[in-house]
């Protein structure tokens, strides 16, 4: 159980929230040791910056430097791919992505999410395109990274300590994802689907589609603001650990009826995103107790 155990990550998603300061974060604390104080509580955090704009190498290399050993950030991808192409033409735009200095993470990158609104309906012929085209290893990623469009020059970071694979997770926010061709083409491409829990504002599906799993917690009675008590918390527990065990858990939701192959164990990422009053941090800790973790 000790091996599984050390693959599951829970964290919260960003660590500037002004309601935070002198709350979670100490009074007086300055706000440019935020993540490191946060990074020493939790052991894995979402970068949100980099969902609004492309960050600077200077960046990465600065969270890298600020954050433990052993720690590890997921990367929101950019919303200009998500939310305003809607996948279409994205191949320069996923380089600028990668070229802009996620590799300056080393060891610490963990996986990257792409999310998309509610509007952005299931197109199988865009999104197999998108999926196709993600890089599975920093090697591939490096290659595409330096495809990067002209505009970014003089504001990326093509270099890799070494070879090492990289993960993708979908979260998806129409009905019309909920379907078997969907859950497919994600298993095609070794592709997690978010197991997204928002208050029942979007649609929730627990399929297994990938060697991992990844969770968003935002609130399960108030989308961004409600907390987890200790019931929910023991649920969510009891999940994780049936997941991390290659397992499904009890009562599980899914779009299809075709089974995930098969595995002895999956890696496991949860992020809590229910910031509005200070829950995310302190839920993900109890989360982290629960499961016997640091």
């Amino acid at each position: 159980m000790g091996k599984i155990m050390a693959n599951i990550h829970i964290g919260i998603s960003g660590w500037r929230y002004a309601p935070w300061r002198g709350k979670f974060y100490p009074p007086k604390l300055a706000q440019a040791r935020e993540l490191d104080y946060a990074s020493r509580q939790l052991p894995t955090i979402e970068i949100n910056g980099s969902f609004y704009s492309l960050q600077r190498p200077e960046s990465y290399a600065a969270w890298y430097a600020a954050t433990p050993p052993g720690f590890l950030f997921a990367v929101k991808g950019n919303r200009f791919i998500t939310h305003m192409l809607k996948l279409k033409d994205v191949d320069g735009p996923l380089a600028n992505v990668l070229a802009s200095g996620v590799f300056a993470l080393r060891e610490k990158l963990g996986p990257f999410l792409w999310q998309f609104p509610e509007m952005v309906k299931f197109d199988p012929e865009r999104f197999e395109h998108f999926l196709s085209i993600l890089p599975q290893d920093t090697e591939s990623g490096l290659a595409l990274a330096r495809r990067h469009q002209p505009r970014i020059e003089g504001k990326v970071f093509l270099e890799m300590d070494e070879r090492r694979p990289m993960r993708h997770a979908v979260e998806v926010r129409h009905e019309s994802f909920r379907d078997a061709r969907f859950i497919a083409l994600l298993r095609k491409y070794n592709v997690a689907l978010v197991v997204a829990d928002t208050a029942g504002r979007w649609p929730y599906m627990e399929d297994v589609t990938a060697d991992f799993v990844y969770i968003r917690l935002h609130g399960d009675k108030e989308l961004y603001a409600s907390g987890y008590d200790d019931e929910a918390t023991a649920r969510w527990a009891a999940r994780i650990r049936a997941w991390s065990t290659g397992g499904q858990p009890d009562g599980f939701m899914c779009a299809s009826t075709s089974a995930p192959p098969q595995r002895a164990s999956r890696d496991v990422y949860c992020y809590f995103d229910n910031d509005i009053k200070v829950h995310a941090p302190y839920d993900a800790q109890r989360l982290l107790a629960a499961l016997g973790l640091r």
